[in-house]
Protein backbone atom coordinates (compact mmCIF):
# COMPACT_ATOMS: atom_id res chain seq x y z
CA UNK A 1 0.00 0.00 0.00
CA UNK A 2 2.92 2.35 0.72
CA UNK A 3 4.03 2.05 -2.91
CA UNK A 4 0.48 2.75 -4.07
CA UNK A 5 0.19 5.85 -1.91
CA UNK A 6 3.59 6.99 -3.16
CA UNK A 7 2.31 6.76 -6.73
CA UNK A 8 -1.00 8.51 -5.98
CA UNK A 9 -0.52 11.14 -3.26
CA UNK A 10 1.21 14.18 -4.72
CA UNK A 11 -0.05 16.73 -7.21
CA UNK A 12 -3.62 15.56 -6.63
CA UNK A 13 -3.81 16.54 -2.99
CA UNK A 14 -1.58 19.62 -3.19
CA UNK A 15 -2.90 21.16 -6.43
CA UNK A 16 -5.95 19.46 -7.98
CA UNK A 17 -8.20 19.81 -4.92
CA UNK A 18 -7.77 23.56 -5.24
CA UNK A 19 -8.58 23.49 -8.97
CA UNK A 20 -11.71 21.38 -8.41
CA UNK A 21 -12.84 23.52 -5.46
CA UNK A 22 -12.61 26.61 -7.63
CA UNK A 23 -14.93 24.95 -10.15
CA UNK A 24 -17.64 23.29 -8.04
CA UNK A 25 -17.33 24.93 -4.61
CA UNK A 26 -17.65 22.99 -1.32
CA UNK A 27 -19.16 20.01 -3.18
CA UNK A 28 -15.56 19.21 -4.15
CA UNK A 29 -15.64 16.74 -1.23
CA UNK A 30 -18.30 14.70 -3.05
CA UNK A 31 -16.45 15.08 -6.37
CA UNK A 32 -13.43 13.48 -4.68
CA UNK A 33 -15.51 10.46 -3.65
CA UNK A 34 -17.18 10.06 -7.07
CA UNK A 35 -13.79 10.22 -8.78
CA UNK A 36 -12.51 7.59 -6.37
CA UNK A 37 -15.38 5.28 -7.31
CA UNK A 38 -14.65 5.67 -11.02
CA UNK A 39 -10.97 5.04 -10.32
CA UNK A 40 -11.93 1.81 -8.54
CA UNK A 41 -13.71 0.47 -11.66
CA UNK A 42 -10.64 1.31 -13.74
CA UNK A 43 -8.25 -0.12 -11.18
CA UNK A 44 -10.08 -3.44 -11.14
CA UNK A 45 -10.08 -3.58 -14.95
CA UNK A 46 -6.34 -2.84 -14.95
CA UNK A 47 -5.76 -5.59 -12.39
CA UNK A 48 -7.64 -8.14 -14.51
CA UNK A 49 -5.67 -7.23 -17.62
CA UNK A 50 -2.35 -7.29 -15.76
CA UNK A 51 -3.14 -10.73 -14.32
CA UNK A 52 -4.10 -12.08 -17.75
CA UNK A 53 -1.17 -10.47 -19.60
CA UNK A 54 1.63 -9.50 -17.18
CA UNK A 55 3.75 -7.24 -19.36
CA UNK A 56 4.97 -3.66 -18.99
CA UNK A 57 3.32 -1.09 -21.25
CA UNK A 58 -0.18 -1.08 -19.78
CA UNK A 59 -3.07 -0.32 -22.11
CA UNK A 60 -0.67 0.33 -24.98
CA UNK A 61 0.08 -3.41 -24.94
CA UNK A 62 -3.46 -4.48 -23.97
CA UNK A 63 -4.86 -2.55 -26.94
CA UNK A 64 -2.57 -4.40 -29.33
CA UNK A 65 -3.45 -7.76 -27.77
CA UNK A 66 -7.23 -7.51 -27.28
CA UNK A 67 -8.33 -4.67 -29.58
CA UNK A 68 -6.53 -3.26 -32.65
CA UNK A 69 -3.08 -1.75 -33.33
CA UNK A 70 -4.69 1.67 -33.87
CA UNK A 71 -6.42 1.51 -30.49
CA UNK A 72 -3.21 0.29 -28.88
CA UNK A 73 -1.35 3.24 -30.38
CA UNK A 74 -4.09 5.66 -29.28
CA UNK A 75 -3.77 4.36 -25.72
CA UNK A 76 -0.01 4.89 -25.76
CA UNK A 77 -0.41 8.32 -27.33
CA UNK A 78 -3.00 9.37 -24.73
CA UNK A 79 -0.76 8.06 -21.95
CA UNK A 80 2.09 10.24 -23.20
CA UNK A 81 -0.15 13.31 -23.43
CA UNK A 82 -1.80 12.73 -20.04
CA UNK A 83 1.33 12.03 -18.05
CA UNK A 84 3.28 14.83 -19.75
CA UNK A 85 0.58 17.29 -18.70
CA UNK A 86 0.56 15.82 -15.18
CA UNK A 87 4.34 16.18 -15.01
CA UNK A 88 4.09 19.82 -16.13
CA UNK A 89 1.49 20.43 -13.41
CA UNK A 90 3.77 18.78 -10.84
CA UNK A 91 6.65 21.02 -11.95
CA UNK A 92 4.49 24.14 -11.65
CA UNK A 93 3.19 22.98 -8.28
CA UNK A 94 6.73 22.29 -7.07
CA UNK A 95 7.76 25.79 -8.12
CA UNK A 96 4.78 27.41 -6.38
CA UNK A 97 5.32 25.59 -3.09
CA UNK A 98 9.12 26.05 -3.22
CA UNK A 99 8.71 29.81 -3.54
CA UNK A 100 6.26 29.74 -0.62
CA UNK A 101 8.70 27.66 1.43
CA UNK A 102 11.45 30.24 0.99
CA UNK A 103 8.95 33.12 1.29
CA UNK A 104 9.69 34.48 -2.16
CA UNK A 105 6.66 36.46 -3.28
CA UNK A 106 7.38 36.40 -7.00
CA UNK A 107 4.64 34.77 -9.03
CA UNK A 108 6.54 35.54 -12.24
CA UNK A 109 9.27 33.13 -11.10
CA UNK A 110 6.98 30.09 -11.09
CA UNK A 111 7.28 29.18 -14.78
CA UNK A 112 11.07 29.68 -15.06
CA UNK A 113 11.62 27.66 -11.87
CA UNK A 114 9.29 24.92 -13.11
CA UNK A 115 11.15 24.65 -16.42
CA UNK A 116 14.53 24.61 -14.64
CA UNK A 117 13.23 21.82 -12.39
CA UNK A 118 12.20 19.77 -15.43
CA UNK A 119 15.65 20.29 -16.97
CA UNK A 120 17.40 19.28 -13.74
CA UNK A 121 15.21 16.18 -13.33
CA UNK A 122 15.87 15.17 -16.94
CA UNK A 123 19.62 15.49 -16.43
CA UNK A 124 19.43 13.35 -13.27
CA UNK A 125 17.57 10.64 -15.16
CA UNK A 126 20.10 10.76 -17.99
CA UNK A 127 22.70 9.96 -15.36
CA UNK A 128 20.80 6.82 -14.41
CA UNK A 129 19.24 7.96 -11.11
CA UNK A 130 16.20 6.01 -9.87
CA UNK A 131 13.67 6.46 -7.09
CA UNK A 132 14.27 3.60 -4.62
CA UNK A 133 11.72 2.00 -2.31
CA UNK A 134 13.33 3.69 0.69
CA UNK A 135 13.12 7.06 -1.04
CA UNK A 136 9.47 6.35 -1.80
CA UNK A 137 8.77 5.52 1.86
CA UNK A 138 10.54 8.70 3.01
CA UNK A 139 8.53 10.86 0.60
CA UNK A 140 5.21 9.24 1.58
CA UNK A 141 5.96 9.65 5.30
CA UNK A 142 6.95 13.30 4.83
CA UNK A 143 3.77 13.93 2.84
CA UNK A 144 1.51 12.21 5.36
CA UNK A 145 3.11 14.08 8.29
CA UNK A 146 2.56 17.37 6.46
CA UNK A 147 -1.08 16.56 5.68
CA UNK A 148 -1.74 15.28 9.22
CA UNK A 149 -0.38 18.51 10.70
CA UNK A 150 -2.56 20.48 8.27
CA UNK A 151 -5.67 18.56 9.33
CA UNK A 152 -4.95 18.87 13.07
CA UNK A 153 -4.22 22.60 12.84
CA UNK A 154 -7.13 23.27 10.51
CA UNK A 155 -9.81 21.28 12.33
CA UNK A 156 -10.62 23.88 15.06
CA UNK A 157 -10.88 26.68 12.48
CA UNK A 158 -12.89 24.47 10.13
CA UNK A 159 -15.27 23.64 12.98
CA UNK A 160 -15.71 27.34 13.78
CA UNK A 161 -15.96 28.68 10.22
CA UNK A 162 -17.38 25.63 8.46
CA UNK A 163 -21.05 26.59 8.49
CA UNK A 164 -20.27 29.78 6.58
CA UNK A 165 -17.61 28.40 4.24
CA UNK A 166 -19.39 25.14 3.34
CA UNK A 167 -22.54 26.87 2.07
CA UNK A 168 -23.84 27.10 -0.54
CA UNK A 169 -22.70 23.58 -1.45
CA UNK A 170 -22.36 24.30 -5.17
CA UNK A 171 -20.65 27.19 -6.92
CA UNK A 172 -23.82 27.99 -8.90
CA UNK A 173 -27.45 28.09 -7.84
CA UNK A 174 -28.53 27.18 -11.40
CA UNK A 175 -29.03 23.36 -11.39
CA UNK A 176 -27.75 22.78 -14.93
CA UNK A 177 -24.63 24.87 -14.35
CA UNK A 178 -24.01 23.31 -10.94
CA UNK A 179 -24.26 19.81 -12.46
CA UNK A 180 -21.83 20.68 -15.25
CA UNK A 181 -19.34 22.18 -12.81
CA UNK A 182 -19.61 19.20 -10.45
CA UNK A 183 -18.97 16.68 -13.24
CA UNK A 184 -16.01 18.71 -14.50
CA UNK A 185 -14.59 18.69 -10.97
CA UNK A 186 -15.08 14.90 -10.83
CA UNK A 187 -13.15 14.55 -14.09
CA UNK A 188 -10.28 16.66 -12.78
CA UNK A 189 -10.15 14.84 -9.43
CA UNK A 190 -10.00 11.50 -11.24
CA UNK A 191 -6.45 12.26 -12.36
CA UNK A 192 -5.42 12.46 -8.71
CA UNK A 193 -5.95 8.68 -8.37
CA UNK A 194 -4.24 7.39 -11.49
CA UNK A 195 -1.06 6.24 -9.76
CA UNK A 196 -2.82 2.97 -8.91
CA UNK A 197 -1.76 1.75 -12.36
CA UNK A 198 1.69 1.14 -10.86
CA UNK A 199 0.20 -1.52 -8.56
CA UNK A 200 -1.50 -3.31 -11.45
CA UNK A 201 1.87 -3.88 -13.15
CA UNK A 202 3.26 -6.00 -10.30
CA UNK A 203 1.69 -9.28 -11.38
CA UNK A 204 5.04 -11.04 -11.66
CA UNK A 205 6.42 -9.66 -8.38
CA UNK A 206 3.80 -10.60 -5.76
CA UNK A 207 2.46 -13.84 -4.33
CA UNK A 208 -1.00 -14.81 -5.60
CA UNK A 209 -1.45 -11.68 -7.80
CA UNK A 210 -5.06 -12.51 -8.74
CA UNK A 211 -5.97 -11.96 -5.10
CA UNK A 212 -3.29 -9.57 -3.82
CA UNK A 213 -3.34 -6.91 -6.55
CA UNK A 214 -7.12 -6.20 -6.54
CA UNK A 215 -7.06 -5.95 -2.74
CA UNK A 216 -4.07 -3.61 -2.83
CA UNK A 217 -5.78 -1.38 -5.40
CA UNK A 218 -9.05 -1.20 -3.45
CA UNK A 219 -7.34 -0.47 -0.12
CA UNK A 220 -5.04 2.15 -1.66
CA UNK A 221 -7.93 3.92 -3.41
CA UNK A 222 -10.04 3.82 -0.25
CA UNK A 223 -7.26 5.33 1.87
CA UNK A 224 -6.51 7.94 -0.82
CA UNK A 225 -10.20 8.88 -1.13
CA UNK A 226 -10.54 9.38 2.62
CA UNK A 227 -7.30 11.37 2.75
CA UNK A 228 -8.35 13.63 -0.13
CA UNK A 229 -11.86 14.11 1.27
CA UNK A 230 -10.59 14.99 4.76
CA UNK A 231 -7.93 17.40 3.50
CA UNK A 232 -10.34 18.96 0.98
CA UNK A 233 -13.11 19.28 3.57
CA UNK A 234 -10.81 20.88 6.15
CA UNK A 235 -9.34 23.27 3.57
CA UNK A 236 -12.74 24.43 2.30
CA UNK A 237 -14.29 24.71 5.78
CA UNK A 238 -11.31 26.60 7.20
CA UNK A 239 -10.68 29.09 4.40
CA UNK A 240 -13.47 28.84 1.82
CA UNK A 241 -13.27 28.06 -1.87
CA UNK A 242 -12.39 31.66 -2.67
CA UNK A 243 -8.95 31.07 -1.18
CA UNK A 244 -8.52 27.41 -2.10
CA UNK A 245 -9.81 27.87 -5.64
CA UNK A 246 -7.38 30.58 -6.74
CA UNK A 247 -5.12 27.90 -8.21
CA UNK A 248 -4.91 29.12 -11.80
CA UNK A 249 -2.94 32.12 -10.53
CA UNK A 250 -1.44 30.45 -7.44
CA UNK A 251 0.01 26.98 -7.80
CA UNK A 252 0.11 26.37 -4.04
CA UNK A 253 -3.54 26.29 -2.84
CA UNK A 254 -3.01 24.31 0.38
CA UNK A 255 -0.21 26.70 1.28
CA UNK A 256 -2.62 29.63 1.03
CA UNK A 257 -4.91 27.84 3.49
CA UNK A 258 -2.02 26.76 5.76
CA UNK A 259 -0.85 30.37 5.99
CA UNK A 260 -4.22 31.22 7.56
CA UNK A 261 -3.97 28.61 10.32
CA UNK A 262 -1.83 30.80 12.61
CA UNK A 263 0.90 28.16 12.76
CA UNK A 264 4.13 28.97 10.90
CA UNK A 265 5.42 25.45 11.60
CA UNK A 266 2.42 23.83 9.91
CA UNK A 267 2.81 26.17 6.94
CA UNK A 268 6.46 25.10 6.64
CA UNK A 269 5.57 21.40 6.93
CA UNK A 270 2.93 21.70 4.19
CA UNK A 271 5.41 23.39 1.88
CA UNK A 272 8.10 20.77 2.58
CA UNK A 273 5.62 17.92 2.09
CA UNK A 274 4.41 19.40 -1.19
CA UNK A 275 7.91 20.07 -2.53
CA UNK A 276 9.17 16.55 -1.79
CA UNK A 277 5.98 14.86 -3.03
CA UNK A 278 5.83 16.70 -6.34
CA UNK A 279 9.54 16.37 -7.00
CA UNK A 280 9.12 12.62 -6.54
CA UNK A 281 6.07 12.63 -8.82
CA UNK A 282 7.97 14.55 -11.50
CA UNK A 283 10.89 12.13 -11.34
CA UNK A 284 8.60 9.09 -11.59
CA UNK A 285 6.53 10.54 -14.42
CA UNK A 286 9.47 11.49 -16.64
CA UNK A 287 11.02 8.07 -15.97
CA UNK A 288 7.77 6.24 -16.82
CA UNK A 289 7.09 8.38 -19.87
CA UNK A 290 10.56 7.75 -21.27
CA UNK A 291 9.99 4.00 -21.02
CA UNK A 292 6.73 4.23 -22.97
CA UNK A 293 8.37 6.45 -25.61
CA UNK A 294 11.18 3.87 -25.81
CA UNK A 295 8.67 1.01 -26.27
CA UNK A 296 6.70 2.90 -28.93
CA UNK A 297 9.90 3.79 -30.77
CA UNK A 298 11.08 0.19 -30.71
CA UNK A 299 7.76 -0.97 -32.20
CA UNK A 300 7.85 1.73 -34.87
CA UNK A 301 4.85 3.73 -33.62
CA UNK A 302 7.26 6.61 -32.96
CA UNK A 303 10.61 7.32 -34.67
CA UNK A 304 12.97 4.41 -33.99
CA UNK A 305 15.71 6.80 -32.93
CA UNK A 306 13.77 7.26 -29.67
CA UNK A 307 14.63 3.66 -28.75
CA UNK A 308 18.36 4.42 -28.54
CA UNK A 309 19.96 3.35 -25.23
CA UNK A 310 22.99 4.97 -23.60
CA UNK A 311 25.90 2.52 -23.33
CA UNK A 312 27.11 4.20 -20.12
CA UNK A 313 23.93 4.38 -18.03
CA UNK A 314 21.71 1.86 -19.90
CA UNK A 315 19.14 4.68 -20.04
CA UNK A 316 16.93 5.37 -23.10
CA UNK A 317 18.62 8.75 -23.34
CA UNK A 318 16.92 10.06 -26.48
CA UNK A 319 13.49 9.19 -25.05
CA UNK A 320 14.33 10.89 -21.74
CA UNK A 321 15.43 14.07 -23.55
CA UNK A 322 12.31 14.04 -25.75
CA UNK A 323 10.06 13.67 -22.70
CA UNK A 324 11.93 16.43 -20.87
CA UNK A 325 11.42 18.79 -23.81
CA UNK A 326 7.71 17.92 -23.99
CA UNK A 327 7.10 18.41 -20.27
CA UNK A 328 9.11 21.62 -20.20
CA UNK A 329 7.12 22.99 -23.13
CA UNK A 330 3.82 22.24 -21.38
CA UNK A 331 5.11 23.90 -18.21
CA UNK A 332 5.53 27.11 -20.22
CA UNK A 333 1.71 27.33 -20.32
CA UNK A 334 1.98 28.39 -16.68
CA UNK A 335 -1.65 27.65 -15.84
CA UNK A 336 -2.15 24.50 -13.76
CA UNK A 337 -5.87 24.41 -14.49
CA UNK A 338 -5.18 24.13 -18.23
CA UNK A 339 -2.45 21.50 -17.90
CA UNK A 340 -4.45 19.48 -15.36
CA UNK A 341 -7.63 19.64 -17.47
CA UNK A 342 -5.70 18.40 -20.51
CA UNK A 343 -4.31 15.58 -18.39
CA UNK A 344 -7.85 14.75 -17.22
CA UNK A 345 -9.29 14.41 -20.72
CA UNK A 346 -6.44 12.33 -22.10
CA UNK A 347 -6.18 10.03 -19.08
CA UNK A 348 -9.95 9.44 -19.13
CA UNK A 349 -9.70 8.39 -22.78
CA UNK A 350 -6.76 6.16 -21.88
CA UNK A 351 -8.70 4.39 -19.14
CA UNK A 352 -11.79 4.15 -21.32
CA UNK A 353 -9.63 2.07 -23.67
CA UNK A 354 -8.36 0.07 -20.68
CA UNK A 355 -11.94 -0.83 -19.79
CA UNK A 356 -12.75 -1.58 -23.43
CA UNK A 357 -9.87 -4.07 -23.51
CA UNK A 358 -11.11 -5.61 -20.25
CA UNK A 359 -14.52 -6.28 -21.83
CA UNK A 360 -12.73 -8.71 -24.19
CA UNK A 361 -11.45 -10.95 -21.39
CA UNK A 362 -12.77 -14.50 -21.39
CA UNK A 363 -14.63 -15.99 -18.42
CA UNK A 364 -11.44 -17.78 -17.33
CA UNK A 365 -9.41 -14.56 -17.48
CA UNK A 366 -11.92 -12.39 -15.61
CA UNK A 367 -11.52 -11.81 -11.88
CA UNK A 368 -14.73 -9.82 -11.41
CA UNK A 369 -18.19 -9.39 -12.86
CA UNK A 370 -18.20 -8.45 -16.58
CA UNK A 371 -20.19 -5.34 -15.64
CA UNK A 372 -17.13 -3.76 -13.95
CA UNK A 373 -15.29 -2.71 -17.16
CA UNK A 374 -18.54 -1.49 -18.69
CA UNK A 375 -19.16 0.76 -15.68
CA UNK A 376 -15.60 2.03 -15.99
CA UNK A 377 -15.92 2.63 -19.74
CA UNK A 378 -19.18 4.57 -19.44
CA UNK A 379 -17.90 6.58 -16.45
CA UNK A 380 -14.66 7.58 -18.19
CA UNK A 381 -16.31 8.67 -21.43
CA UNK A 382 -19.04 10.46 -19.50
CA UNK A 383 -16.60 12.45 -17.37
CA UNK A 384 -14.32 13.21 -20.34
CA UNK A 385 -17.23 15.00 -22.02
CA UNK A 386 -17.51 17.49 -19.13
CA UNK A 387 -13.93 18.73 -19.32
CA UNK A 388 -13.80 22.24 -20.83
CA UNK A 389 -14.86 22.09 -24.53
CA UNK A 390 -11.63 23.71 -25.76
CA UNK A 391 -9.68 20.95 -23.99
CA UNK A 392 -11.57 17.98 -25.39
CA UNK A 393 -11.75 19.49 -28.87
CA UNK A 394 -7.97 19.87 -28.79
CA UNK A 395 -7.70 16.35 -27.34
CA UNK A 396 -9.78 14.81 -30.14
CA UNK A 397 -7.67 16.69 -32.69
CA UNK A 398 -4.55 15.24 -31.05
CA UNK A 399 -5.97 11.71 -31.31
CA UNK A 400 -6.64 12.18 -35.03
CA UNK A 401 -3.22 13.75 -35.59
CA UNK A 402 -1.59 10.88 -33.71
CA UNK A 403 -3.34 8.24 -35.82
CA UNK A 404 -2.35 10.03 -39.04
CA UNK A 405 1.24 10.19 -37.79
CA UNK A 406 1.21 6.48 -36.85
CA UNK A 407 -0.06 5.52 -40.29
CA UNK A 408 2.65 7.63 -41.91
CA UNK A 409 5.30 6.01 -39.67
CA UNK A 410 4.12 2.50 -40.55
CA UNK A 411 4.17 3.24 -44.29
CA UNK A 412 7.62 4.79 -43.95
CA UNK A 413 8.92 1.74 -42.08
CA UNK A 414 7.50 -0.59 -44.75
CA UNK A 415 9.22 1.31 -47.53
Amino acid sequence: MMMGLGSIVGTGVFVSIGIAAGITGPSVVFAILVAGLVATFNGLSSAQLAAAHPVSGGTYEYGYRWLTPSIGFTAGWMFLCAKSASAATAALGFAGYALQLFQVDRGDWIVPLAVCTVVATTLLLLGGIRRSNWTNIAIVCTTLIALASFVVAGLPIAWREGSANMTPLFASDVPATATRQFLEACALMFVAYTGYGRIATLGEEVHNPRRTIPRAIIVTLLVSSLLYAIVGGIAVAAAGTGVLGSTSQQTAPLQLVANRLNSPMVAKLVAIGAVTAMLGVLLNLILGLSRVVFAMGRRGDLPRGLAAVSSKSSTPSVAVIAVGIGVGTLALIGDVKTTWSFSAFTVLVYYALTNLAATRLTADERLFSPIVPWLGLISCLGLAFWVQPKIWIFGVALIIAGLVFQRWMKQRNIH
